[in-house]
């Protein structure tokens, strides 16, 4: 059994050569807001979610991007809404939000 029902690791990488990344779109904002809103919600912490941060996941062109494990289901999200959208939809009633995924 996983330590976390969900692993959710969202792409912070800033590319020094000016091209398109995630952090470019605020992903490190999204990553915050997305921590405090599963604190809020009281699904934070062992046995239920973790939000973390990641490097690199090489999929520049189609972020900001966020992938849920174990499901290994991969997210582009535009905004907060769409983050509410995957913490209630996904990791609150285990189904995947269809027209975020890539």
């Amino acid at each position: 059994m996983s330590y976390y029902t969900y692993h959710v690791f969202f792409c912070t990488n800033l590319r020094a050569d000016g091209s398109a990344c995630c952090q470019r779109f605020d992903a490190q904002a999204m990553r915050d807001y997305a921590k405090q809103r599963t604190k809020e919600l009281g699904i934070a912490g062992p046995g239920k979610v973790r939000i973390n941060t990641a490097g690199c996941l090489d999929r520049c062109s189609e972020g900001p991007v966020l992938v849920v494990y174990p499901d290994g289901i991969w997210y582009s999200y535009v905004d907060r809404a769409d983050i509410d959208e995957i913490i209630e939809e996904h990791l609150v009633n285990g189904r995947p939000v269809e027209r975020l995924k890539i």
